[in-house]
């Protein structure tokens, strides 16, 4: 990402269910991170998580990540979106089975709201698979006059588990 073009931080949550979706997770990563306009500054760690709305399908693996960009917000999901496709991402089904599902939760303190997008993320508030990991990685992000952590304490975390501690886990050897 060029130094002297002026960024802004936004987080992405990341998850999926089909074939190897900590592999899918990595690939997307480095996509960001090789973009000239992204690079990817933390990662959290990751969770392994129970379906959420359709229960009838494998449990999950999430993570959430902080980038800088110079990207405005439509053509960072956009960015996204083409990160999806090219690993084979169907949506056939909501809240259905995936092989890699990106989600931008917010960028900086920027608010949208179209039929292509809404910032932040009008859901996440009330995931816990969305919230732990974001937690990792910014535990004071004020969301609606509140920190990540005290939506957090009120969402139900039941089945929720760490699956790695470590946060270089996107990072090839």
């Amino acid at each position: 990402m060029p130094a002297n073009e002026p960024h802004v931080t936004a987080y992405l949550g990341l998850g999926g269910n089909i074939g190897d979706p900590v592999a899918a997770m990595t690939e997307a990563l480095y996509h960001l991170d090789e973009h000239r306009d992204c690079s990817v500054s933390t990662v959290s760690r990751l969770y392994r998580t129970p379906p959420w709305g359709n229960t009838d399908q494998a449990w999950f693996f999430n993570a959430a990540a902080a980038i800088h960009t110079t990207l405005a917000p439509h053509p960072l999901l956009d960015l996204c979106l083409d990160i999806e496709r090219s690993m084979k991402r169907i949506r056939a089904e909501r809240w259905g089975p995936r092989t890699l599902d990106m989600d931008i939760l917010a960028y900086g303190d920027v608010s949208v709201t179209d039929e292509r997008l809404t910032l932040p993320h009008p859901r996440m508030k009330d995931r816990a698979f969305v919230l732990m990991p974001l937690a990792d990685i910014a535990p004071d992000l004020v969301l609606e006059g509140r920190a990540v952590t005290a939506w957090l304490s009120d969402a139900d975390r039941a089945g929720i588990e760490v699956a790695g501690q470590q946060r270089d886990w996107w990072r090839k050897s």
